[in-house]
């Protein structure tokens, strides 16, 4: 046998491994292949094929490992038990480039999953191997190393923990500011990552310099870029009156306003979650936000989007309205309540009325003026309709009745408050009825209007326990009227009168 004919045996050898790696890479981007795959054991032939001679055979080797372990934590757990996490991360420092993201990109595909999958992977020393690559020259290292620790991080405390300390954050600060786009995406998606599990989580991010670096990038026409850093700059405001305080001062107000008319929902969603994050902490954080037009802008968004990325702007609305009379009255007076009220209406979800209903209770609940404008809105009877219905969620009943008692409380606009007289159970009925009390004493033209609309008629026929609140606020509103015209409009009063029809002898 000639040389040739041994070298080709090889050869062949070389181009059925290539063939395989290649068509099981392949396969594994379509989810219908991959039980069959799995049942095939694929796992156990794709691993001695990670330490082949041939580069491009290892590479692809990786990047299918990394698409079947992305696909579900079964798999997931396969690469771990199989024992390949350590030979990704020798390899992570040893290869080239390309094997490089291949090797990161299964370490993300199987840390993505769960907390203890993450763990697996910062087990077998990933971190260090990661941090290192994000030095590299290559963008595309940097990129898919920034990814995978970002992936560790997002779990929980603790993961996070682990990536600050192996030196994660100045390097993925450094990555924000290069010139490649979507390196700067996945490090601003990291460190909000990082960020979002505490305080002292959210200072290490600070304390490298991150906001004023993420601040300068708000305006960047990518828009997916614009997403993560909204979003890493809310994960920094949400902890403390103190962190919010420092993003304030990197003066992205009012600049930011104008992200909310960006043609991506994502970014104008990541946007009013920002300031509900920054309005929650204090009045003058909010008032900071008010002055910068901000109010006004987040109503017009809440009226162009419908669904879930309305929610954080309800919810800062709310927060905003919570602080004091002047806040609140600042959303009224930007017609945020008729916007809350179509809100209330059209939102299916119950998680996304209780959040309106809580906002709407907190703009409502200052005074008088503030209850007028939101019963105004005709949303107490859409409220008592939510609390009421058996449908609505345990969350959506209490966050109605809370928000319907404490507008009423302070309600004395009385044709807002009669149609409650006939639809609102006792325990609700107590604070209408309560409040009629209060206004009919000093009102004349509310009492003559109570008695022709039929409330008046409709008061004697609730069934109050002798002694209770609800028997004393009627009593006092008797009190208002002559005795007789109490008695005209008693249940049974007309039959009493027939009675005396019958027993009238004429003369």
């Amino acid at each position: 046998m000639s040389q040739r004919q041994v070298l080709q045996v090889f050869e062949q050898y070389q181009k059925s491994r290539t063939q395989f790696v290649q068509t099981v890479a392949e396969l594994a981007t379509r989810p219908q292949n991959i039980e069959t795959l799995q049942n095939a054991g694929v796992m156990s032939l794709l691993r001695p094929l990670l330490l082949d001679v041939v580069p491009t055979i290892q590479q692809t080797a990786a990047l299918a490992l990394g698409r079947l372990a992305n696909y579900n934590d079964d798999l997931a757990e396969a690469i771990v038990k199989g024992d390949i996490l350590p030979q990704l991360v020798y390899s992570l420092a040893e290869q080239n480039r390309f094997y490089k993201k291949a090797a990161a990109f299964v370490l993300r595909a199987v840390a993505r999953h769960s907390p203890e999958l993450a763990q697996a992977v910062v087990d077998c020393g990933a971190l260090e191997a990661l941090v290192i690559s994000l030095e590299e020259f290559d963008p595309g290292v940097k990129e898919s190393a920034a990814w995978a620790l970002g992936y560790i991080a997002r779990h929980n405390g603790e993961l996070s923990q682990a990536v600050v300390d192996a030196g994660a954050v100045p390097l993925l600060v450094l990555c924000v500011q290069e010139p490649e786009i979507a390196l700067k995406r996945i490090a601003a998606s990291a460190l909000s990552d990082i960020a979002k599990h505490s305080p002292e989580l959210a200072q290490t991010v600070v304390d490298t310099g991150a906001i004023a670096h993420l601040a300068q990038m708000i305006l960047n026409p990518d828009a997916k870029l614009k997403r993560q850093v909204f979003s890493a700059l809310s994960q920094i405001s949400k902890h403390s009156v103190d962190l919010a305080e420092l993003v304030v001062e990197a003066e992205i107000f009012p600049a930011v306003l104008a992200c909310l008319r960006d043609p991506d929902e994502y970014v104008r969603k990541n946007v009013t979650t920002l300031m509900r994050e920054i309005t929650k902490h204090t009045p003058e954080l909010s008032q900071l936000i008010v002055n910068s037009g901000g109010i006004a802008a987040v109503i017009d968004y809440l009226g162009d989007c419908k669904g879930a990325v309305r929610l954080p702007g309800i919810m800062m609305l709310g927060y905003v309205a919570a602080h004091s009379e002047n806040l609140a009255m600042a959303v009224i007076v930007s017609k945020g309540v008729p916007q809350l009220a179509i809100c209330l209406s059209e939102e299916p979800e119950d998680h996304i009325r209780a959040a309106t209903a809580w906002s709407l209770g907190q703009i409502g609940r200052h005074t008088p003026e503030h209850a007028r404008a939101v019963a105004a809105a005709n949303v107490l009877p859409k409220l008592l309709a939510l609390y009421m219905d058996t449908q609505s969620s345990e969350d959506l009943q209490v966050k109605a009745k809370k928000a319907l008692k404490s507008i009423l409380q302070k309600c004395t606009h009385l044709p807002a408050l009669e149609p409650l007289l006939y639809d609102a159970p006792s325990n609700i009925l107590k604070h209408v009825v309560c409040q009629f009390s209060k206004v009919l004493p000093h009102d004349s033209k509310a009492r003559r209007l109570f008695v022709t609309s039929g409330g008046l008629k409709k008061v004697q026929e609730i069934k109050a326990d002798m002694g209770s609140a609800l028997q004393e606020y009627i009593t006092s509103i008797n009190n208002c009227y002559p005795e007789e015209i109490v008695r005209y409009y008693s249940p049974g009063y007309s039959e009493t009168l027939l009675e005396r029809i019958e027993k009238y002898q004429p003369v």
